[in-house]
């Protein structure tokens, strides 16, 4: 199933491809070529490149689970000539993968594209987003992987709380038009939690009734944004006294400092 959010009448629209139970492959494309995010599987990107007679330009990995990368190889088989990138500290599926790290840019001249990579380790240590600060129609787009994800963040697989707070607090500082998005159908979950941190939040539960209705439709809930996550999203809020307070009464202890808040949110919400 392919759910397509076009932007405006700019030649390059952004497609969401569902892939495993709950995965988004990202697929930007214009009427010729096109560039993957994070493809855990081949077939069914291989199926909406023939469907649209698209050439595939490169592919963009923001960290090395499987979930992210196993279709890259069989991909490759069929597009060898199309360019990998991928965080450079952590191990590439592929021998013509180029890693890149903070600060770099990945220039997609097929699209008109140019992203800026932002090391945002927690989930993994050397995972990477991708932002692109103009976007389409001067909205800024940012592939984050299972770093952010609206209403949520990902599991410390590998990083500690402080090095995701750090992440997150980047991410955060983003233009509020930033379109976010990340690569799981996790929303509704992830808002039922930060319902219950925050249960007087009015945008949170307006938010939340919007997304009810998009899923019982089997619409995406995403993308999202900056300006959106931080209103809702309980993870870019330890700073917020309700919050603090509200974790302080779940866990007993005195929560003095975001990192602290931030912590007792994620162990919260593993066992949600």
């Amino acid at each position: 199933m392919v759910n397509s959010n076009v932007l405006n009448e700019d030649p390059i629209h952004i497609s969401g491809i569902s892939a495993f139970q709950d995965n988004y492959i990202w697929l930007l494309a214009n009427n010729k070529q096109a560039v993957v995010v994070d493809p855990g599987q081949a077939e069914p990107v291989a199926r909406v490149l023939a469907e649209r007679e698209l050439e595939l330009s490169a592919i963009l990995i923001t960290h090395h689970h499987y979930d992210h990368t196993g279709g890259v190889k069989d991909l490759l088989k069929q597009w060898p000539n199309a360019k990998i990138y991928g965080p450079s500290a952590e191990p590439l599926p592929a021998s013509s993968a180029m890693g890149v790290s903070d600060g770099d840019t990945v220039l997609v001249p097929e699209l008109g594209l140019e992203f800026s990579v932002l090391s945002v380790p927690g989930h993994t240590l050397g995972h990477i987003a991708f932002y692109e600060p103009t976007g389409i129609a001067n909205q800024p787009l940012l592939f984050c992987g299972d770093t952010l994800f609206s209403g949520g963040c990902g599991r410390l697989f590998e990083g500690t709380p402080e090095q995701m707070h750090q992440s997150l607090t980047r991410l955060a500082a983003l233009p509020d038009a930033t379109l976010v998005y990340c690569t799981h159908e996790y929303t509704q979950s992830n808002l039922a939690f930060c319902h219950s941190v925050e249960p007087n939040n009015a945008e949170l539960k307006k938010h939340l009734q919007k997304i009810a209705k998009l899923r019982q439709q089997g619409v995406p809930s995403l993308p999202s944004s900056i300006g959106l996550e931080k209103a809702i999203n309980v993870f870019l809020r330890p700073h917020v006294a309700g919050v603090k307070a509200r974790l302080q009464a779940h866990t007993g202890l005195e929560l003095d400092e975001d990192i602290k808040v931030f912590a007792a949110l994620r162990r919260w919400k593993d066992v949600f």
